[in-house]
């Protein structure tokens, strides 16, 4: 198992659409293979800034989703409208 942690930074405009976005297509990434949850999250103190967290199965699993079509299509949706690169970290539990 792994959890997926990655910080999004947008326009503060763009908050809406990225929230629709995400609800449009949530659904879609949980019935991935080996995707066990996801979320999102708004910064509470910079409104532009949004993190998701995921669980997956295995690393191999979130790399078969990042190759998908899904993901392609997504991000290149949202892509144009960062302010800074994306942060994406990769965690395991400590117990695993």
């Amino acid at each position: 198992m792994i959890r997926r942690l990655v910080r999004l930074q947008f326009p503060e405009s763009f908050g809406p659409e990225f929230k629709r976005l995400f609800t449009e297509r949530k659904g879609h990434i949980l019935n991935f293979p080996g995707c066990v949850s996801l979320e999102l999250y708004q910064d509470a103190d910079a409104p532009g800034v949004w993190y998701t967290w995921s669980s997956w199965q295995s690393a191999m699993d979130l790399e078969k989703y990042r190759q998908s079509p899904l993901f392609r299509e997504t991000w290149k949706v949202i892509k144009p409208q960062f302010l800074v690169p994306p942060q994406a970290f990769t965690l395991r539990p400590e117990n695993e």
